[in-house]
């Protein structure tokens, strides 16, 4: 099982790891800052530095599948291609210092948040989410018409009034018996180890609690400036609100 240490702390730039595996779905590590492929965010990139100096190129990362095709507890950082002789030298047990690609990785948590921003200025249930560097989206299921200025201007206030971000937990029964924290229909929270990671957006004035795996920055005034690009009719009962940076 990797040692997943992004879900506590997501500003860890890199970690000293040894590789457990180095297999057809990638290089697995005993530990990793790299957050894999999930709820809707892209897998990072960067990479591992060898022991003497030589780099690796991970150009994604994803959560290792078991023969049936199911996710395990393993996370592999996928290689970019023509990086073959370096790979073949790299065995289990080796040293090796995973360093994200924190530029990217940052733009990533920014958008995140800012969908948990969304679902307080759209409370409604999400049918559809994908959060990458360069956009992030969510899919609302609803059938009235959203204004793209005026949730602009409520991510803009929101941002502004620099609401704290803190990582929580709760406990599967906890959630069992709250089934509205879950306001995503198509992915659900992750579990296994009976507790479940939160998101809480908010102090004094609760912005947005709800489960959550992803990364994600600790003041939402961190996010800077994030304006919805587009909002388009995906079917009679969806309706999808596109985020981009301002330029």
């Amino acid at each position: 099982m990797t040692e997943e240490l992004f879900r506590q702390d997501s500003y860890l730039k890199e970690c000293t790891s040894r590789v457990a595996a180095v297999g057809e779905q990638g290089i697995v590590l005993d530990r990793t800052v790299f957050y894999p492929l999930g709820g809707g965010q892209a897998g990072d990139a960067g990479v591992l530095r060898l022991a003497d100096g030589r780099e690796i190129a991970i150009a994604d990362t994803r959560k290792c599948k078991d023969a049936e095709g199911k996710p395990t507890h393993d996370i592999a950082h996928v290689a970019a291609p023509g990086q073959e002789a370096l790979l073949e030298s790299l065995k289990p047990g080796d040293e090796v210092t995973a360093r994200v690609d924190w530029e990217r990785r940052h733009k990533l948590m920014r958008f995140h948040t800012t969908t948990h921003l969304l679902c307080n200025l759209v409370p409604q249930l999400v049918n559809g989410c994908s959060i990458t560097p360069e956009y992030a989206r969510l899919d609302f299921n609803m059938t009235d018409p959203l204004d793209k200025e005026a949730l602009t201007q409520g991510i803009a206030r929101l941002v502004a009034a620099a609401h704290p971000v803190q990582v929580g937990s709760i406990s599967d029964e906890e959630l069992d018996a709250n089934p509205a924290l879950v306001k995503s229909m198509t992915v659900q929270p992750p579990r296994g180890t009976g507790r479940v990671r939160t998101i809480r957006i908010g102090e004094v004035e609760q912005i947005d609690f709800q489960p959550c795996g992803g990364t994600h920055v600790s003041n939402t005034s961190e996010i800077g400036a994030v304006v919805v690009t587009k909002i388009e009719k995906k079917s009679a009962t969806t309706r999808r609100v596109v985020l981009g940076f301002a330029a």
